[in-house]
This record gives structure tokens, C-alpha cells and sequence, in this order.
């Protein structure tokens, strides 16, 4: 039996495009939202590498989280554990995947304009918060290309809340690792 996510209602994350991501959020969580615009070449190529580098957890590792390689690309019900640390004083965070969005094809292969690809993500029993988080390659109507993260959050227990401190410079950390990754990713880098 798979265990039980550490929030209630769940799926605040899935916003398909072109749903602002403003809004309609839970009461009594910090928020994140950041968007990066991405000013590459071929925006439409970018969009399948980040996507796709999103999707594998490539932009998980080049933020410089361990996700295990044997880890499966994000699919609804899949589980994972992101681990933050150094050598073996590595804390693993337990999330479950809830949504998944792969990349929209035209007949040519080509990404249609006008979607957002990516998955959210829910924590576990063991993670130091309790919340969701989804991250978004997003090719606009106009074929631009921007990287989304947007989270939702709260610490654990009482303990983590006295550190609360620490675990936003943490958050705020890891969110400018994703978005120097999304970057690197889209680019080809």
C-alpha cells in the first residue's frame, strides 16, 4: 500500500495551458511562482529537451538533487525521493507524482504551440514539508518559451516550523538551481 500524501486536496498544481498559474491556491501555504523566459534559437527544439529534461528528472539532477537513476520518467502514481546532502549525510524527500504532461506533437513531429509540459508532484510521509510542487515547460501561442516552477508548501511538524528559516533559504536555493538547469537544458547545454 502506497502512502498517504502529507495535504489534503491535492492537484492544485495541474494547470493546463493557458491557465494562469495566479490564483486559486490553498489557504496557509507558502508560494512559490517563478517563470523564466528562455531566449534560445529554436525555442520549439528547446521546449522538447526541457520538457523532456523536466519529465526524466534531468532538471532535478542538474539543480544538484540525487534522484536515482532507476527513478521512472514522471507519471501519475510514480514515486521518487529527491536527496539533498553530501556523500552519505544525504536527506531523501519522498514525493508521489500526481499529474503528468508530455509534449503535444504536431503530424511533423514538431511541438504545438500554445501547451505546457511537465508533472506535479505531492510530499510524503518523511518529507521536511508538506505540500506540491509542478513544474512547466511552457510553449506559448506565440512559440515562446518559458520554464514555470510553482509550489505550495508548509514545514512538516512544529520542529521544522522553528527552522522555517532555513527551509525557505533552502526553497528559495533550489528554485534558482531549476531555473539556471531549465536554461542549460533548453539550450542543449
Amino acid at each position: 500500500m502506497s502512502p498517504e500524501l502529507t495535504y489534503p486536496d491535492p492537484g492544485h498544481t495541474r494547470r493546463p495551458y493557458p491557465q494562469p498559474l495566479t490564483g486559486r491556491w490553498p489557504d496557509g501555504y507558502r508560494l512559490v511562482l517563478r517563470r523564466e523566459k528562455l531566449d534560445i534559437p529554436d525555442p520549439a527544439a528547446g521546449f522538447l529537451r526541457l520538457a523532456n529534461g523536466i519529465l526524466d528528472w534531468d532538471l532535478h539532477r542538474r539543480a544538484g538533487l540525487r534522484v536515482a537513476v532507476s527513478t521512472p520518467r514522471a507519471a501519475p502514481g510514480v514515486e521518487m525521493a529527491s536527496g539533498v546532502g553530501i556523500g552519505p549525510l544525504r536527506y531523501y524527500a519522498p514525493c508521489r507524482v500526481l499529474w503528468a504532461e508530455e509534449p503535444a506533437l504536431d503530424d511533423g513531429g514538431a511541438p504545438v504551440v500554445g501547451q505546457r509540459a511537465g508533472f506535479g508532484y505531492g510530499t510524503l510521509k518523511g518529507h521536511p514539508e508538506q505540500g506540491e510542487e509542478g513544474f512547466y515547460a511552457e510553449l506559448d501561442g506565440e512559440g515562446k518559451l518559458s520554464f514555470r516552477v510553482a509550489a505550495y508548501s508548509r514545514p512538516a511538524n512544529r520542529v521544522l516550523a522553528a527552522g522555517d528559516f532555513a527551509n525557505r533559504r533552502v526553497q528559495a536555493f533550489f528554485t534558482r538551481r531549476y531555473l539556471t538547469a531549465a536554461y542549460k537544458l533548453a539550450a542543449g547545454a
